[in-house]
């Protein structure tokens, strides 16, 4: 089936309107016109959900020597150390320019206040407004982005996939979900922002647009995935029965909040020499284990210790949310267990956020430049998005530079070969209820313990749910629904693939590091009408890996692997 569509050129497409994705179209925006495309109303991403804060060494470079440290720590042997070092020495001119921009941290006397928080040795970590410090980058760069001449932004665009030719990523087809039509955009170099895959689980700190469709749709075209077995779970979400996963920051258990069981005991001492504020992945499974003990949903934060007014003061959002179920913690311990928090792993990128696909780039949780290793450190977040983003902006403009110097994009319109889609749809409520499966499967089998025989049932399962959906035609919530079953098996498979435990991946039939090559980055690679490859060595792509990648020998995969419903075929008018 042929089918005409009018096509929207532009210099520089950027997918995603967090942090990263903002940062990244500001930067973008010298060298060309940029346009932000985003699902939904607006900017809904997790950035404006970070409560903690950002970290960030503004002190010289004793400082930064210590934050840098402190995140190897806590990535247990496997951050990228080039990858870290450019994050804590870059990083305060970043904050340095958001302050520039409006940026309003909190201050006392005109110094600026610093929280510290678990894993960090000192506190260093930047507020706004007590705990709604993402908010508050996101409307400084938002309001950035919305003054600049050469940055559009538009909602209400679903991305149903990348347009790649020869290897060469071309732009995306997007759906625009108010009218249906489906929207070509043509750009010298794409750069996706869209966060992470926290709904693939039933408990999840992460909003409901977090559905890894980048990661998804990168898998797709060809791009290598890396490190997706590392999703980092926060230990400390509200568990209150159909409340959603409410993410309390462990900036709480910075001020000294204790974390206790249905005796009332503080069992942290029993876990980990730092107690309450040891490395997330440590807490979170100390917790776990307390639940399964107790047979109890969740564990306790007490926090009635200490000075209520400074608490309601320091966490008014927090406060306030708590309330709203009728819990106040200045007066009784809340109800806490883990919640799917962080995808460590991701698109494979080097250092300027380049990814295997010439013309592709990626940048935030999307992206994997291994900077947190198996581990992220608590408030460095934020700062990745900033950093990674002004990188990834340069590159992606010498790319544009380099192989658009005269020609520009040929063409304004395109036709596509559209293979048709069996005659297969899924009412709304089949659809939910894969959605409501994936996530049960995930939680229970793929979680913060892990076993073979959780991962082997979770891929069957799965796969069914893949074959049910990638046949029917590709609306806004098929596409979600197919990139949620997409990112859940990459994982499962990653994890199945991991013969030890390190970091935030624990397997409880291998509880320790396993074998030689325990510190390899794994990688994983499909494309459009071929199986998974296993490769030793893949290409190089400019990045000085500390430890060699493996190529996951993943052939299984390739059984649950459909033609996608779509495929595209470029056609230039030139």
């Amino acid at each position: 089936m042929k089918r005409r569509a009018s096509t929207i050129v532009t210099d520089f497409l950027v997918l995603g309107s967090g942090v990263a994705g903002l940062q990244a179209a500001l930067n973008l925006a010298q060298g060309g016109q940029v346009l932000i495309l985003n699902k939904g109303k607006g900017p809904q991403g997790s950035s404006p959900y970070a409560q903690g804060g950002v970290a960030v060494a503004m002190g010289g470079q004793k400082d930064q020597e210590a934050h840098y440290q402190d995140t190897l720590k806590a990535g247990a042997g496997m951050c990228h150390e080039e990858a870290v070092k450019i994050l804590v020495t870059e990083g305060p001119q970043r904050i340095k320019e958001l302050i520039a921009w409006g940026a309003q941290f909190d201050r006392k006397g005109g110094q600026f206040l610093y929280a510290k928080e678990a894993s960090h040795s000192q506190a260093r970590v930047l507020r706004a407004k007590g705990d709604t410090t993402g908010e508050e980058i996101v409307k400084t760069l938002l309001r950035q982005s919305k003054q600049h001449p050469n940055i559009k932004l538009l909602n209400h665009h679903f991305i149903l996939d990348l347009m790649i030719r020869d290897g060469i990523c071309l732009g995306a087809l997007a759906l625009n979900e108010r009218t249906g039509q489906w929207l070509p955009v043509l750009a010298k170099a794409t750069i996706l922002a869209t966060g992470g895959t926290g709904q693939i689980y039933l408990r999840t700190t992460n909003p409901e647009v977090a559905t890894g469709d980048g990661i998804a749709m990168a898998y797709r075209a060809g791009a290598f995935l890396e490190d997706m077995e590392f999703v980092q779970f926060h230990p400390t979400a509200l568990c209150v029965t159909h409340a959603p996963a409410f993410l309390l920051t462990e900036a709480l258990r910075g001020e000294g909040a204790i974390l206790r069981n249905k005796r009332g005991e503080a069992f942290m001492k029993r876990y980990h020499p730092a107690k309450d504020l040891a490395p997330r992945d440590a807490v979170s499974r100390a917790i776990w284990a307390e639940m399964q003990a107790d047979h109890q949903p969740h564990a306790y934060l007490d926090m009635t210790h200490l000075d209520k007014t400074y608490l309601i003061k320091r966490f008014p959002m927090i406060y306030k949310t708590c309330l709203s179920y009728g819990l106040d913690f200045t007066r009784e311990p809340i109800p806490v267990s883990p919640a799917a928090h962080f995808m460590i792993g991701g698109v494979k990128t080097d250092l300027d956020g380049a990814a295997t696909l010439q013309g592709l780039f990626a940048v935030g949780e999307v992206a994997c430049t291994q900077v947190h290793g198996a581990n992220r450190l608590g408030s460095n977040s934020l700062l990745e998005g900033l950093v990674f983003g002004v990188r990834v902006g340069k590159a992606a403009r010498r790319f544009a530079a380099r192989h658009y110097k005269k020609a520009g994009i040929p063409g304004d319109s395109l036709t596509l070969d559209l293979t048709e889609p069996p005659d297969l749809d899924l009412s709304e409520d089949q659809i939910l209820e894969i959605q409501r499966k994936i996530k049960q499967t995930l939680w229970e089998k793929v979680g913060v313990v892990r076993s073979e025989r959780l991962l082997r049932e979770a891929i069957t399962v799965l796969t069914s749910y893949h074959h049910r959906l990638a046949g029917c035609y590709p609306s806004r919530q098929i596409m979600e629904t197919l990139n949620m079953a997409t990112v859940a098996m990459l994982i499962s498979t990653a994890a199945l693939n991991r013969k030890g435990s390190v970091g935030v991946h624990f397997r409880s039939d291998y509880p320790k590091s396993h074998g030689r090559n325990w510190q390899a980055h794994k990688t994983l690679v499909s494309g459009p009408w071929r199986p998974l490859t296993s490769r030793r060595h893949p290409p190089d792509i400019g990045q000085d890996c500390r430890y060699k990648s493996l190529l996951l020998s993943a052939g299984s995969l390739y059984k649950w692997w459909c033609v996608p419903s779509l495929l595209l075929d470029i056609f230039y008018n030139i």
